[in-house]
Order: structure tokens, then C-alpha cells, then sequence
């Protein structure tokens, strides 16, 4: 059996959740959880909840499990038989009532936990319901005396997000793989909203930073980070650094997680629906009007070659077949090359902006020009 360190018993508390219910409520402060110091309430402001609205209510068993080869991990004053750190005895067979029924007899070895929670913004609520209410204060089958692993644990109070994240038709493999709901949250207290160990973008690019990173069919994804990094004309969504503004973080029911419809394809038969993340921000008239001195600059006279682009019942071409919707370094994000068929060859664009206009030169057809201005 291992012996865990004494550090076993507070610093993992599971996040009980994958994100917090949006929109975080200013709350009282949780018990135990401010300095030691006294201070009126005046002094001290309401330390905003994490997870306003789902109240934890949840009391796992205390006793020591019975030995096993799963029994992997045991809380140190356990281990050693020196029961009367937390009981009034220290007879291991009537080691009595705990010296404090508190969060506080935890923090008098685990003082880290204390501080983190004093000195951060954000709460998480569970330590409203004590240290027990997600560690086994003897032993447990999983590290940091968890009485359940992640994403399980969380989901036993956040039962809306395990809906989302395990009947999704898209799923993020960051809930399903290693850690987790720790991958993103801190289970204890944070500084930024929901827990989030960092501010939502950092998060994002941070794993999504790698040549070998794969969606569940096996398909690679994109370098995000090398890709933003490389080109400096970012759609308007990154340059805000929001990837909520596209993309759903624990599941969804559209392609690569986003918040609604987009055609997965590259060739796809025009229907208005099949945009609706696209006219979120942009007008959608610009693909219903064959004809336009307006509604874009990509046009010959009055002729919308956006229209006649996507308007086609077999090919019609998508947004991605012109534009890299993360970043480029052309402007609108035009971009250099599109993958054509399954092999991984990039077909060349080609696209030269003009004075008068701009032109694509021998791509997917021969070279044409345009011009928007006489």
C-alpha cells in the first residue's frame, strides 16, 4: 500500500463539475475560509461562489475501506495508526468523535488549502459541504483519497454538465482523457470565473498547441498555437480571444464542438441553416443576393461572387474553401491553400488583392479577375 503524503487529504478535492453555472452570484463567504484574523463585515466582501446555484449536498462515506489491492492510497495519520491527529483517541479500534467536525482541522496540516481559499477570487461551493464531501479521510482506491474519480465525482452534483458531456454527438476528449475536469478547473478556489486555472483563451491554445493532437474518429487537428503565432490577421472572435464566441467547451451536437451549424464538408449544397454560426456576426443576405453594389466587396460589378460561389447544388463551396476562419496573413483571411481530397495535397489559392479588385490565378480554376470599382 502507499502512503500517501499528508498533503493527501485537502489539496485535490475534486471540482464537482466541469463549469459552474454561468453567470457567477456574488455569495457569503464560505465557511473557514477567510484568514484567521478577525474582521467585521465591512472589511471583508462577499467572496463570489463558482458555482452559484448547485448546492452540494453530497456526504460520502468516512470509514476506512477495507484492505485490498485497489486500496492504493491512505492518509498518512491513518496509515501510521496515530489516529488521535483528527480523533479525541488514539486507539485505533475506538479512536472516538474527531477533535473538530470542521474544514478547520484540515487546514491545521493543510495550510496551502487555507490560503488558497482566502486569497482567490472564486470559491468552489463544495467546501461549503466539507473536505469529506469529496475525500476519504482514511484510504481510498484513488489518488488523493478520492472517493470517486474524475469526471464521475463532479458529476454527482453537476449532473447538467454530465449530460452534455456524455450524450453529446461531439465530445472533448479534455473531459474524457487524464484529468479531466482538472485539465481546466482548480477544485478548490481560482481567480478567474468557474475555477478555470487560467483565462479561457490561455486554456484553449495551451492544449491546442501540438502536431499530434487528434479528434475521437482519429482525425489531426490544427496547431492552433503555431498557426496564431504565423499569421497575423486573426478573425474577429480570436483577436477577442473568446473561442465560446464559436465553440462549446464540454459538448455539443455540431461539428468540432461549435454552438451551431456549420457545414462539415467542403463542398456543400447551399442552405441558409447550414450557416447559422456564420450569421451569428455576418449578414446573411451577402449569399442570398446575386446581384449587389453594397452588401460586399467581393464582386464583379454588381455580380456577387459570393453568391455564385456557394450557390451551387453539388460544390457549392464552403466558407473554409477561401477563408481560414482562425487566422491568416492575408486580409479577410484569405487563405493560401485549401486541402483537396483525402491524400493531404493543399491546393494553391493564389489570391492577389488589386486596385481595382483581385484575381485568383490558376486554383481551382484558370486565372480570373475582378473588379468592384471602376
Amino acid at each position: 500500500m502507499n502512503m500517501s503524503r499528508a498533503s493527501s487529504l485537502a489539496p485535490s478535492m475534486f471540482l464537482l463539475g466541469l463549469a459552474a453555472a454561468a453567470g457567477a452570484a456574488p455569495a457569503a463567504p464560505a465557511k473557514n475560509a477567510a484568514p484567521a484574523k478577525a474582521a467585521s463585515a465591512a472589511d471583508k466582501p462577499a467572496k463570489p461562489k463558482a458555482n452559484a446555484g448547485v448546492k452540494p449536498t453530497r456526504r460520502a462515506p468516512l470509514a476506512p475501506l477495507p484492505p485490498g489491492p485497489d486500496v492504493a492510497w491512505s492518509h498518512a495519520p491513518f496509515e501510521v495508526g496515530q489516529c488521535n491527529i483528527c480523533h479525541k483517541s488514539g486507539d485505533p479500534k475506538a479512536p472516538g468523535p474527531v477533535v473538530d467536525n470542521s474544514n478547520d482541522m484540515c487546514f491545521t496540516c493543510h495550510e496551502e488549502i487555507k490560503e488558497a481559499l482566502a486569497g482567490r477570487k472564486f470559491q468552489h461551493d463544495a467546501i461549503d459541504a466539507g473536505c469529506t464531501a469529496c475525500h476519504n479521510p482514511h484510504n481510498s482506491r484513488y489518488k488523493k483519497l478520492l472517493t470517486d474519480p474524475a469526471p464521475q465525482l463532479c458529476y454527482e452534483c453537476h449532473s447538467d454538465i454530465e449530460k452534455v458531456a456524455t450524450t453529446s454527438k461531439v465530445r472533448h476528449g479534455a473531459i474524457t482523457k487524464e484529468r479531466a475536469c482538472l485539465a481546466c478547473h482548480n477544485p478548490h478556489a481560482a481567480n478567474v470565473e468557474h475555477l478555470l486555472i487560467q483565462l479561457p483563451y490561455d486554456l484553449c491554445v495551451g492544449c491546442h498547441s501540438t502536431n499530434d493532437l487528434a479528434d475521437d474518429n482519429g482525425k489531426k487537428l490544427m496547431n492552433i498555437k503555431q498557426l496564431l503565432t504565423d499569421n497575423e490577421v486573426k478573425h474577429g472572435p480570436i483577436a477577442q480571444k473568446d473561442c465560446s464566441a464559436c465553440h462549446q467547451t464540454h459538448g455539443s451536437a455540431n461539428f468540432r464542438l461549435l454552438v451551431q451549424a456549420y457545414p462539415e464538408k467542403f463542398y456543400s449544397p447551399y442552405d441558409p441553416a447550414n450557416y447559422a454560426l456564420c450569421y451569428r456576426c455576418h449578414n446573411d443576405q451577402i449569399m442570398a443576393n446575386a446581384t449587389t453594389t453594397t452588401l460586399t466587396k467581393f464582386r464583379d460589378g454588381d455580380r456577387s461572387l459570393h453568391y455564385l460561389h456557394v450557390h451551387k447544388e453539388d460544390r457549392g463551396r464552403t466558407c473554409r474553401a477561401c477563408h481560414e476562419v482562425h487566422a491568416s496573413h492575408k486580409p479577410h483571411q484569405i487563405r493560401d491553400a485549401v486541402p483537396f481530397g483525402s491524400g493531404g495535397w493543399m491546393l494553391p489559392l493564389n489570391f492577389k488583392q488589386t486596385a481595382t479588385g483581385g484575381q485568383c490565378e490558376k486554383t481551382c480554376h484558370n486565372t480570373k479577375t475582378y473588379a468592384n470599382k471602376k
